[in-house]
């Protein structure tokens, strides 16, 4: 493990210079991840269209509205594509609001590993906006950025602001949160200094470790389990620094975050900044995808919406009553439907008695008659013949439906993938033209688009009927192999399998809605914890979640003898007292019972 030092900035921190350094971005435009595979095998995450526009694209126009002025974008997997997409954009010319500097590393394998080959690069003089290229947001920064630059003159060990939302409810209506990390944030309520980060949350086991310094050091904390991670920061150009004398230092939080906030030696700083009324969300998996798409059409994320955003390279779209947008050349045939909350692309056709609602059609698309098309992504160039029924599914560029094909919710069909007549594709499944990797790494932040470590064997079929496509393909998960489909009536595609949590689990990160069955399961385990936790005494758990020590309780220190029954004691009144503040004692009285225990 790589020496733990904090080195120092290499921009002066003299509040003039600062006020003259031009505001700066570093955009990663790889995620480093596998959630949008297969997908992503051919094309970048930053590229793939949302509502008809590139993820891309949402994220550079927000950099312009609040200001930035240069922006280093970092490509890894995909490099080619991202720079000839920025090339030949509104972005990559001239009288573009920000200079666009493209950095390339075909060997970076993380977050960290691209922070710090831009260290490297010696480009940053300031303090800086880091940032996703799959981020969508309307937020003002003015007041965040002022806070950071005054917290920095005060103490120079601040070095990041980071930028959290409250979180969608649990219930039926939002179930983004279960494709999610759960995460527990602690911080100071009047500085708004974060003291604990946990990523990967567990609200199932209905209690927390906390380090007692953490108590013993903060006069009063909230614990909070109720913000989403916005993965918008701003940071010190002496992140940079840190993350180059820290090697292992991988993933921006787990590894980064949570390291500075257990390092006593270098003292460095993060605080947050809670986005109130503002629209903040990142495409993290494929329910996150459907649920921004949603909100975009319904304007949420105004003005970065439909027939608002418009970089040049794609016809603009007009909005209609109904929250219906459509491009000016449409082609619909007078007996079609289009439900409310649709978007649909230039120069799509649509024929007779076909329905369409709750879906984003992209451009060049050609949909035959008596179609129905509900919660969908019909991306550009689809053709989609006569009697097709879609889903809750995402069909990619260039795919083709023959006569009387299905998608049933959840299924994923990446570039050019074909399927024959009569064929109903199952649950879930994710099909393309690229054979499946057989590695696949892991750590979900150390993934890069190698397609060259071999693959999966997957049979030939040469024809699959209608009748017996779904026992095939069940029998394809259970052997965890791809399925070639080939030729005839069954179309031209590899079914992808599940290799990590198996087909049991795509339902947490699906565009499908939750089963129904899933939710019942899940609210039934929330309803037993709640039950079994009511009796302290019995499971040790109370109701609200118990802050339990790291040690564990003995009779004696070992150190001293002395004899710890009274610590015992006293630690059990802090945690009820704790309790009481949980259940909305007020702070002032919960501070003052406290120090009275002592």
């Amino acid at each position: 493990m790589a020496q733990k030092k904090g080195g120092k900035s290499a921009a002066s921190d003299d509040p003039e210079e600062l006020a003259r350094t031009p505001l700066q971005a570093v955009l990663l435009a790889d995620t480093f991840n596998l959630k949008f595979r297969p997908i992503t095998l051919e094309r970048p995450k930053v590229l793939l269209p949302l509502v008809n526009t590139p993820m891309i694209d949402y994220t550079l126009a927000w950099l312009e509205s609040v200001g930035v002025e240069e922006v280093f974008l970092f490509c890894c997997a995909h490099a080619e594509q991202v720079k000839e997409y920025i090339g030949n954009s509104h972005w990559g010319q001239s009288h573009a609001g920000f200079s666009i500097t493209t950095i390339e590393s075909n060997f970076s394998m993380s977050a960290g590993d691209a922070l710090r080959f831009i260290e490297g690069k010696n480009v940053i003089r300031g303090d800086f906006i880091l940032i996703t290229g799959d981020t969508i947001s309307n937020m003002s920064l003015t007041e965040a950025l002022q806070a950071h630059k005054d917290r920095r003159k005060k103490d120079p060990d601040t070095v990041m602001t980071m930028f959290v939302k409250r979180s969608k409810p649990m219930p039926l209506t939002h179930q983004t949160r279960l494709g999610n990390d759960e995460i527990m944030m602690a911080a100071d309520p009047e500085t708004k200094q974060l003291l604990y980060y946990e990523d990967r949350f567990d609200s199932s086991k209905r209690a927390v470790t906390l380090d007692k310094s953490l108590l013993a050091d903060n006069a009063t904390l909230y614990l909070r389990t109720d913000l989403e991670d916005c993965y918008i920061d701003i940071c010190s150009p002496e992140v940079l620094t840190i993350f180059l004398d820290n090697f292992d230092y991988q993933h921006l939080r787990r590894h980064f975050v949570k390291g500075l906030l257990h390092d006593d030696i270098m003292g460095k700083k993060i605080y947050t900044h809670e986005i109130d009324s503002s629209y903040t969300a990142r495409v993290d998996n494929y329910r996150s995808y459907d649920t921004i798409s949603k909100d975009i059409i319904q304007r949420w994320s105004f003005p970065l919406v439909p027939d608002v955003l418009y970089a040049g390279n794609r016809a603009q779209m007009r909005l209609q009553r109904g929250g219906i947008y459509k491009a000016p050349d449409v082609t619909l045939s007078p007996s079609v439907r289009i439900g409310a909350f649709t978007a649909i692309g230039s120069g799509t056709i649509i024929g007779e008695n076909s329905s369409v609602s709750n879906s984003v059609i992209g451009e060049l698309c050609t949909i035959g008659r008596n179609v129905s098309i509900d919660s969908c992504y019909i991306w550009d160039c689809v053709t989609i013949e006569d009697g097709c029924r879609l889903s809750h599914s995402i069909v990619c560029d260039g795919v083709h439906l023959h006569t009387g094909a299905t998608l049933e919710p959840g299924v994923i069909l990446s570039f050019k993938v074909e399927v024959g007549q009569n064929i109903t594709v199952p649950a879930y499944s994710k099909v393309s033209l690229l054979p499946q990797p057989s590695k696949q790494d892991s750590d979900e932040e150390l993934e890069y688009a190698d397609t060259n470590s071999g693959v999966i064997d997957s049979p030939s079929i040469a024809s699959i009927s209608p009748a017996n496509i779904e026992h095939d393909h069940v029998s394809s998960f259970d052997t965890e192999q791809s399925v070639l489909l080939e030729g005839g009536l069954s179309g031209v595609g590899y079914i992808w399998t599940s290799c990590e949590t198996g087909n049991e689990e795509e339902w947490r990160y699906s565009v499908a809605p939750i089963p129904v069955e899933k939710l019942k399961e899940f609210y039934a385990k929330m309803f037993d914890e709640d039950e079994s936790s009511s009796d302290g005494e019995q499971t040790g758990i109370t109701h609200s979640g118990e802050l339990i020590s790291e040690s564990k309780s003995t009779d004696f220190d070992d150190s001293d003898g002395e004899y710890k029954g009274d610590v015992s004691k006293f630690e059990k009144e802090v945690e009820e007292t704790f309790e009481r503040a949980l259940g909305g004692v007020a702070e002032e009285n919960v501070q003052l019972e406290i120090n009275s225990l002592s």
